[in-house]
């Protein structure tokens, strides 16, 4: 089934786009210890969701969080992604001992193409803060609620920080300068609206974690399906 949502930024991901997202996150101390910082949180999430055995990475990228979706000896791992550029640079670059342990799907987040109930949980980072629509949000989450038979675990820009706060100084001089047509492709959601969208959605939070609190605008929710 193919998703009639499609985010403009996605187009982009030829091959050197996603080449040049891998190099990304390996540029420079700041983004190594960005990595680390991340990977801290993910693997938190993972012990509170219970380990879960059977892993929907989506959308997975250039395979940044595949090792350390691998460290759990015996779990299965689905690395999807809307572009087949970033699933052959995933399978391109990260180690071979891996990528085996990988199956791959080319999916859209907004119609995955797996059945009701198919996996224990759905990793889901980096991908929020690039929808602006409620509508969007509220058709992924649907997506999420159907093919997850646990929890999802999800990360995205939040209000709240000083980060939030300098960044939505940017933008209304952003407005002013260029007008309301100009395109945005990152989004910090009001904490307490993206909440209400979880639970309407049919998931309970379970725990919220914070990059830095009070400074940085990301956040890594754990949700659990009913």
């Amino acid at each position: 089934m193919r998703s009639p949502i499609k985010l403009e930024f996605s187009e982009k991901y030829d091959q050197q786009h996603a080449k040049e997202y891998f190099h990304k996150h390996q540029d420079g101390l700041a983004r190594r210890m960005s990595h680390q910082r991340d990977e801290q949180m993910a693997r938190r999430a993972l012990a509170l969701a219970g380990e879960p055995g059977l892993v929907l990475d989506l959308p997975c990228g250039a395979g940044r969080f595949w090792p350390l979706l691998a460290e759990k000896p015996n779990r299965v791992i689905i690395g999807a992604d809307n572009s087949e550029a970033m699933l052959e640079t995933a399978r391109a670059s990260q180690p071979a001992e891996v990528v085996e342990r990988v199956r791959t799907l080319q999916t859209s987040a907004f119609a995955i193409d797996l059945p009701d109930n198919s996996v224990d949980s759905i990793f889901c980072m980096r991908l929020m803060h690039h929808i602006g629509e409620a509508a969007h949000r509220k058709t992924l989450l649907s997506e999420f609620q159907r093919v997850t038979r646990d929890s999802v675990i999800v990360s995205l820009w939040v209000d709240g920080n000083f980060k939030a706060w300098r960044r939505k100084k940017l933008e209304q001089r952003r407005y002013t300068e260029k007008g309301q047509g100009s395109y945005q492709n990152r989004f910090v959601l009001p904490a307490a609206t993206v909440e209400e969208e979880f639970e309407a959605a049919g998931f309970r939070i379970q725990e919220r974690l914070d990059f830095l609190p009070f400074y940085a605008m990301w956040r890594v929710y754990l949700l659990r399906k009913g």
